[in-house]
């Protein structure tokens, strides 16, 4: 880990609370909405809707320059909405993932771990075939996305190797 490196949101100028406070509310809104939605169906609409707007709001509370939260909202939406038919659309996870890295600003050295998602979201639709299997498949995918966020940040941390290129003398 580099020496005095930081969360690139913690040196925003919050406009209202503090980077603690939104930080744990914006994750606490997204995985409570997260799970509402993905946890309801056709039959309990007031649950979609709950969801919708709880995780919705999780993004836009998040400590991270405003127009990343904002343009996070629509495709992470639209993938837990996708996630409804069951485990074998849990390699859209990614897309989330991928909101997670641009809102967090992660550099690209980061983004290969989406690929853990990807793959593990491709073996668990394999895998598991029913909606009765979602609960067990969605654990797994979700502790791999936990898992492929701390990577990335512990790639964002590490200082970048330079390449110096032997010029013959």
């Amino acid at each position: 880990m580099t020496a005095g490196w930081t969360e690139p949101a913690r040196r925003l100028p919050l406009r209202w609370g503090t980077y603690l406070g939104r930080y744990l509310a914006g994750l606490i809104f997204i995985i409570g909405g997260l799970i509402v939605l993905v946890g309801s169906n056709t039959y309990t609409v007031p649950f979609l809707l709950v969801g919708t707007a709880v995780h919705a709001t999780g993004w836009l509370i998040f400590p991270s320059p405003g127009l990343r939260r904002v343009w996070v909202v629509g495709p992470s939406l639209a993938t837990e909405w996708l996630l409804l038919p069951g485990p074998q659309m849990l390699t859209i996870m990614v897309i989330p993932f991928l909101a997670w890295l641009i809102v967090r600003e992660r550099p690209l050295r980061s983004y290969p771990t989406a690929l853990l998602v990807i793959g593990t979201g491709l073996a668990l639709a394999n895998t598991f075939h029913s909606s009765h299997d979602e609960p067990i498949a969605f654990a797994v995918e979700s502790a791999v996305v936990i898992a492929s966020a701390w990577l990335a940040r512990a790639l964002a941390t590490t200082k970048r190797a330079r390449v110096v290129a032997a010029v013959p003398a």
